[in-house]
C-alpha cells in the first residue's frame, strides 16, 4: 500500500495556486519573470501550505543535476556488488547517472560531500548516515530512500529491505528439524546493522519453537566479515564450546567460519553443519556448497531507485517494501 508524503510537494504549491508547476519553480528561481499576479498567488501558497522547497524543485528549471546519490558504509564482500549493478541498471534505465560515497561503518560523519548541493535525491544504505543528518535532510525535503534501515522516529522516508527474519528463522528451523542440530552458533553482523537484528530474532524464534533455550556462549560477532567471523570460530573452538551447527550470520562470514573449521579438522556437515545468508555468486561452488537464505539483493537496488524517482516525480512512494527470501538446500547443512 502506498502512503501519502506528510510533506508539501511543489504540485501541492501548483494547485493551491491555481498555476502550473512551472510557474511555482520559476517563482522560486527567481530568475524568470512572472506575472505579479501569479507570483503573489505562489507566494501565498507556499505560506499557507508552509512549503519548504527541496533542492530538486528550486533547480526544476536550470540547474537540476540528473544524478542520484547512492550513500554506502564501508564497500567490501560479495553482497555490494548485487546491489550496485540493480541500482546502476534501473537508474540507466531512466536516465540518470550515480555518485558514489562510502565512509568507514564505525565512523559515520554527520555532513557529507554528497547531497542536495550535488544530486536529486539519495539512496542510503543502513549505518551511512548519522540520524541527525537523515533528519536534516528530511526537514528540507530532500528526497530520500534508506535500504534495510528503519528512518528515525516520525519520518516518512521509504524503506527497502528483506525478509531477514523469516529467512533465519527457515534456516534454524530447517538445521534443527531435518537434522536434529540443537547447538547451534549464531554469528552477529556489524552493530546497528538492523539485518543482523531481525536474523538474531529469527535465530531465537527457531530456537523458541523447537523448546531449545537461547544460550548466550553460542552467540559471537561474525561482523559479515570474513576474517572476523574466522577469529570468532577459533575462539569457540579454543574455548571447547559445545555446538554442532553454525548460522555464518551471512555468506561471507561462512567463508570465515569453513576456514576455522577446516583448520581444526571437523568435517562440514558430519561434524558441523554450516549455512549463510543472500546467496551470493560464491555459495554454490564452495566445497561443501552452502546451503543459504536467497535474498533478492539486485531487485532491492532497483526497487530503491523506483521509489526514489516517485519522490523526484512528486508522487506517492511506499514507505516499505519487503522483499522475500528463499531457502537454497545444498549440501553444508547435511542434505545431499
Amino acid at each position: 500500500m502506498k502512503s501519502k508524503p506528510t510533506y508539501t510537494t511543489i504540485s501541492d504549491v501548483a494547485e493551491h495556486a491555481g498555476v502550473s508547476i512551472a510557474t511555482v519553480s520559476r517563482v522560486l528561481n527567481g530568475k524568470i519573470p512572472v506575472h505579479a499576479d501569479k507570483a503573489e498567488r505562489v507566494r501565498q501558497a507556499i505560506a499557507e501550505l508552509n512549503f519548504v522547497p527541496r533542492s530538486a524543485a528550486r533547480v526544476l528549471a536550470s540547474r537540476k543535476t540528473n544524478t542520484i546519490g547512492l550513500v554506502f558504509s564501508e564497500i567490501r564482500g560479495a553482497f555490494f556488488p548485487h546491489l550496485l549493478k540493480g541500482i546502476e541498471a534501473q537508474l540507466h534505465e531512466a536516465g540518470y547517472e550515480l555518485l558514489v560515497y562510502s565512509t568507514h561503518s564505525d565512523r559515520p560523519i554527520k555532513r557529507k560531500p554528497i547531497g542536495e548541493h550535488n544530486t536529486d535525491g539519495l539512496l542510503v544504505f543502513t549505518t551511512s548516515l548519522e540520524k541527525e543528518e537523515i533528519a536534516r535532510l528530511y526537514k528540507i525535503n530532500f528526497p530520500l530512500v534508506l535500504m534495510h534501515e528503519t528512518p528515525p522516529d516520525g519520518m516518512d522516508i521509504p524503506v527497502i529491505t528483506v525478509e531477514n527474519k523469516d529467512g533465519a528463522e527457515m534456516l534454524v528451523s530447517h538445521l534443527i528439524k531435518k537434522h536434529g542440530r540443537r547447538r547451534v552458533v549464531f554469528l552477529r553482523g556489524p552493530k546497528g546493522h538492523e539485518d543482523s537484528v531481525w536474523r538474531e530474532r529469527g535465530y531465537r524464534e527457531a530456537l523458541a519453537t523447537h523448546n531449545i533455550p537461547f544460550d548466550e556462549t553460542l552467540v559471537s560477532s561474525g561482523e559479515f566479515d570474513q576474517e572476523t567471523a574466522y577469529h570468532s570460530m577459533q575462539k569457540l573452538i579454543q574455548d571447547s564450546v559445545d555446538f554442532d551447527a553454525v548460522f555464518a550470520g551471512d555468506d561471507d562470514a561462512a567463508i570465515g567460519v569453513y576456514r576455522a573449521l577446516k583448520e581444526a579438522k571437523r568435517l562440514i556437515p558430519n561434524d558441523v553443519a554450516v549455512v549463510g545468508f543472500d546467496d551470493v555468486d560464491f555459495a554454490g561452488y564452495i566445497s561443501p556448497p552452502l546451503t543459504t537464505i536467497r535474498a533478492p539483493i539486485e531487485e532491492v537496488g532497483r526497487e530503491a531507485v523506483r521509489q526514489l524517482l516517485c519522490l523526484l516525480e512528486g508522487e506517492q512512494a511506499q514507505s516499505l517494501v519487503l522483499k522475500r527470501t528463499e531457502l537454497v538446500i545444498r549440501e553444508s547443512c547435511g542434505c545431499t
